[in-house]
Order: structure tokens, then C-alpha cells, then sequence
């Protein structure tokens, strides 16, 4: 599959059943992999497909910042239009051209396209039917994006796949005509890992060689292999046979052939690249050479995306504990101001990741949950959801009194402070005390469960973890012990059954984690099967 078809929105009856009414929704954690694109490099030149593609008309419409003022520095908007140079006859520089001699609109290797920007523009569209008309979680209008995490890689394309989707979400028209600018939060590649990062993890990239390699050994002399060799070889540089590591390699094959089915008929391989059983063969070994490893070594989970789904967990029990470790201390106020939104808000109630195909398809076979699984289409999501039984009561300022010392409110009450009541400082992170640019205390965050206290292991009671793939609620396969689900619903994971399962493979310093162990066998002495704590 390349281009996901979507699902009719969910019917009222299904909103009743898959949001039961004793549960009340928390946090929404969306992941969503960029929309269509074109290929990351140029292949099969020589079946007539063009290297480069008409596809791009943002490159019509750019804008850079521009410093207006050197006296005194004035930001302004410098638009422009965007031409590709490549190498002519004799070296000569040329304008790129697409396939009817197009020089506007051309897209670069790998870059979001109009079909992108159109598939994820409508994902924000859904998003928005989903928590906004039908369940009633998010508002309608907004003033301001404190309650929402934005964040993503840096590929471009994940980014500008993430800002249509926030556009979908809300457009103009649900947001105050003094809506601030959005936050959105990005790392360096050093620093990234909301992708598998091979390059700059050693060990892993060790580790995904070794799986690789595997699969080359185990399908390059295979039947399904000579298949696709009798179908594609004419076309390979050399008339070489297709395996797991020919050049291009087997993904590599499989990226063109989904790019280029998810286009227009000017950028089309032959036909037999289409062929069903081709296709199938093809995401089948391709799946298991690039997600094996996931499921069956607990260290290759640690590496390649413990660290996102630590994260991930981490916000869950700080929209538990409410201390702004749920991503509010990141996104709120402006420079030294963190933590402090501008809406006042306290909490993150929704968090859009832009990210890739490698991402999801990881965090699912990580948790157990991508058997039999294609390699996801672009424009694929996961939502994470947290829940809470509704007989949970938020405790009131009464009651916390109540709970504290009376010396602890003499010193609370005596306290200079710039806030104008005590009650702020127990939920937010923004403790006036607390130096600015220094997060407030972490609690749970990335403490595992054999770590936490009692009163913090009783903090996690009557909350649940449900992921949804594609509009599919799937299984995560530890979760179907007794007491570690709500009652008679197997897809509803307690906080604790979840967080135990990821703790196993959250690294505690992943760069140190990078760094060691490169000497050591790549493949695990026993089965570590995902999924389970």
C-alpha cells in the first residue's frame, strides 16, 4: 500500500463503544508519518523516469526571514521563487526540468509534495472531527497553542507534514484573530530520536547492519527473490538480480515503486514494477529486514526508539502528576519564560509529532503490536490515548490543604512570591523559585515502576493507555493479563501494565548507550520478545 485510504469517520455508535462512558479521555499523543514525496533518490533513469518532479508548486511561494534593519534589527518576510540547477552536456549548468519541461514547482529528492501537503492537511481534518466534534476533548477555537506539543524531525518533510496537519486540525477560522505563533519544537540530528538515528547511535547502526544482513542470507538465494529478478533485472544497473543489498537495494526498489504509484502518470515505472505479488514479496522481507529487530532484541528496542517512547511514557505520568514534565514546561511563554503559557494553560492536552515510516513501524513492534503489519503508507498515524475512570476527583485546594502540615502552609503562605496564590505551585512546573530555563522537578517521568514510592505507584491507579494505528485499536500483547486492562477491554492498558513494558527498553543514558557494547554479539542469546514487561 502507498497512499493511505482512510476509514469513514467513526459513527456514533462506534464512539460509543471505542470511548466507553466510565472513561474519561487525558492526553492525546499523535504521531504521523509525512505525506506522499518523492523518491529520496533518483532510480530506473533508464525506464524514461524522470529525475526530477513537477509535484512542488510550494517552491512557487517561499519565505525566508529577513533582517529589515541593521540600526535596529526588524524582522520582515522575504518571498521568492525556488529554481533547481543541475548538471547539463559537458557539465554545463542547467535549470532542472520535469517530465513536460517544467522548471517551477520541481521538486527536490525526497521532498513533500502537493499530494503530501493535501494527505496531511486532511489528517489534521479528521484529527479534528475526532477530538474536537465528535468527543468534545479539544475546543473549537483557540487563542493561543499552549496546550498542544508540536514537534519534528529535521527533514523538512516531516515538518511542514506536521504544520499542515496543526493547519487541519485548526485553520483559521478556529483560531482568535491575536493567535501567537505556534511552538514547535525540533533537535538536532545529533540529538533526534524520533527516528531510528543510526547515525549518530554506533551501536545501533551495528545492530541494524547485523539484522540486514540476516535478511540478505535468508532471502537473497530464495524463490520470491528470483520472482522479482525475472521481473525487474533488465532495469538494474548491470542486468544485476534483485536481493536485500543490490544496488539500489530492495527498499530502495520499493521506495520508487510507492513514490511513484502515489503520483501522477508522468512519473511512472513500467508496468510490471506493479506487479501484486511483486509488491507483496517486496514489503514483506523489506519489513522483516528493516523491524525484526524490534521484535526480538530488547537492546535494539533500547536504541532505536526506547529513548521516543520514554518520552512518550514520560508525558503520560506528568499529565498525571501535572508538573509539566507532559511537555507544557517545553512549549509554554517565550525565552526565560518557560512554563508559563500564554493562555494560562497548565496542562498539554494534545501533542503532534511530525516523524517517518520508521517510526512507527518501530514503536509497533516494539510494544508487540505490528504482526503481520505492511510497511506503513504515507500519511500513517499513531495515537496514543490516556484515559481516567471517571470516579477519579481531581483533589481540590480544600482537600490538599487538609493534606499538608501546618508548618508546610505557614512556610508556603509566608513565601514571597509572584504569583498571587500558593494553589499554582503544586500543578505547574512554573515554580517561581525555580531559575528560569530550569525545568521544574521531574517526578515519575523516567523513573521505572520498581522506583517509584507508594504514593507515586498509587498516582498511576484507574488510568489506561489505548494505541490506535490507522483508525485500527491494536493489541499490545502484555496487556492481556488479568489486572492489567480494563475489565473486559484487552485494548485499554493500565498506566502501570504500559509503563512496565516500556520500562524494560527505556535506556537511561541513551548516548552513553550508543557508545558501548560495539564489540559485542549483535543478536541476543535468547528470545526477548516485545510487548511484554
Amino acid at each position: 500500500m502507498t497512499t493511505l485510504i482512510p476509514r469513514q469517520p467513526y459513527t456514533p455508535e462506534e464512539i460509543a463503544q471505542l470511548y466507553p462512558k466510565e472513561l474519561e479521555l487525558q492526553l492525546v499523543q499523535i504521531l504521523l508519518r509525512h505525506g506522499e514525496r518523492s523518491p529520496v533518490s533518483p532510480r530506473f533513469q533508464n525506464t524514461g523516469l524522470r529525475p526530477f518532479w513537477p509535484y512542488c508548486n510550494s517552491a512557487q511561494r517561499l519565505t525566508s526571514v529577513v533582517m529589515g534593519t541593521t540600526d535596529w534589527p526588524k524582522w520582515d518576510g522575504l518571498k521568492y521563487r525556488r529554481r533547481l540547477e543541475t548538471f547539463g552536456m559537458d557539465d554545463d549548468p542547467v535549470i532542472a526540468s520535469g517530465p513536460n519541461g517544467e522548471f517551477d514547482g520541481v521538486c527536490q529528492p525526497g521532498e513533500l509534495t502537493d499530494k503530501g501537503r493535501e494527505t496531511t492537511l486532511a489528517l489534521g481534518q479528521r484529527l479534528r472531527r475526532l477530538y474536537v466534534d465528535q468527543l468534545q476533548f479539544m475546543p473549537k477555537l483557540i487563542s493561543d497553542s499552549d496546550m498542544i506539543y508540536i514537534r519534528a524531525t529535521p527533514i523538512p518533510r516531516a515538518l511542514e507534514s506536521v504544520q499542515q496537519t496543526f493547519w487541519g486540525l485548526y485553520p483559521p477560522s478556529a483560531r482568535t484573530a491575536d493567535f501567537p505563533p505556534p511552538t514547535i519544537i525540533t533537535r538536532t540530528p545529533a540529538d533526534e530520536t524520533l527516528f531510528p538515528n543510526d547515525g549518530n547511535c554506533r551501536r545501533f547502526a551495528h545492530l541494524s547492519r547485523a539484522f540486514a544482513q540476516r535478511a540478505a542470507e535468508r532471502w537473497n538465494d530464495s524463490e520470491d527473490m528470483r520472482y522479482l529478478s525475472n521481473l525487474f533485472s533488465k532495469y538494474m544497473p548491470g542486468k544485476s538480480n534483485v536481493a536485500v543489498d543490490s544496488h539500489p537495494r530492495l527498499s530502495g526498489i520499493m521506495d520508487t515503486i510507492n513514490a511513484t504509484d502515489a503520483h501522477g502518470p508522468e512519473t511512472k515505472l513500467p508496468r510490471k514494477f506493479y506487479d501484486p505479488k511483486a509488491r507483496s514479496i517486496i514489503d514483506r522481507i523489506s519489513v522483516e529486514e528493516w523491524y525484526a529487530g524490534y521484535g526480538e532484541s530488547a537492546e535494539y528496542r533500547m536504541l532505536g526508539i526506547g529513548a521516543l517512547m520514554g518520552d512518550i511514557t514520560s508525558r503520560m505520568t506528568g499529565s498525571v502528576e501535572r508538573n509539566g514534565s507532559d511537555g507544557v514546561v517545553e512549549v509554554g511563554g517565550e525565552n526565560g519564560d518557560l512554563g508559563r503559557g500564554r493562555g494560562g494553560e497548565k496542562d498539554i492536552k494534545l501533542a503532534l509529532s511530525g516523524c517517518h515510516d520508521t517510526t512507527l513501524a518501530a514503536i509497533l513492534t516494539s510494544l508487540g503490536a505490528f504482526d503481520g503489519q505492511k510497511w506503513p503508507p504515507f500519511t500513517s498515524h499513531i495515537a496514543f490515548e490516556l484515559f481516567r475512570k471517571k470516579s477519579w476527583v481531581k483533589p481540590t485546594e480544600a482537600t490538599v490543604r487538609s493534606s499538608i502540615s501546618d508548618e508546610q502552609l505557614r512556610t508556603q503562605d509566608a513565601a514571597p512570591s509572584e504569583q498571587t496564590s500558593w494553589w499554582p505551585s503544586l500543578f505547574s512546573s512554573a515554580n517561581p523559585k525555580t531559575p528560569k530555563c530550569i525545568p521544574g522537578p521531574t517526578g515519575i517521568a523516567r523513573k521505572s515502576m520498581g522506583q517509584l514510592s507508594d504514593s507515586q505507584n498509587a498516582e498511576l491507579k484507574d488510568y489506561y493507555v489505548r494505541v490506535r494505528y490507522n483508525d485500527r485499536v491494536m493489541q499490545v500483547p502484555g496487556c492481556k493479563a488479568p489486572g492489567k486492562h480494563l475489565d473486559g477491554e484487552t485494548t485499554f492498558c493500565t498506566l502501570e501494565a504500559f509503563k512496565s513494558i516500556v520500562d524494560k527498553y527505556t535506556p537511561t543514558n541513551w548516548k552513553h548507550a550508543c557508545a558501548s557494547n560495539l564489540n559485542a554479539p549483535e543478536f541476543p542469546v535468547k528470545p526477548e520478545p516485545a510487548g511484554y514487561a
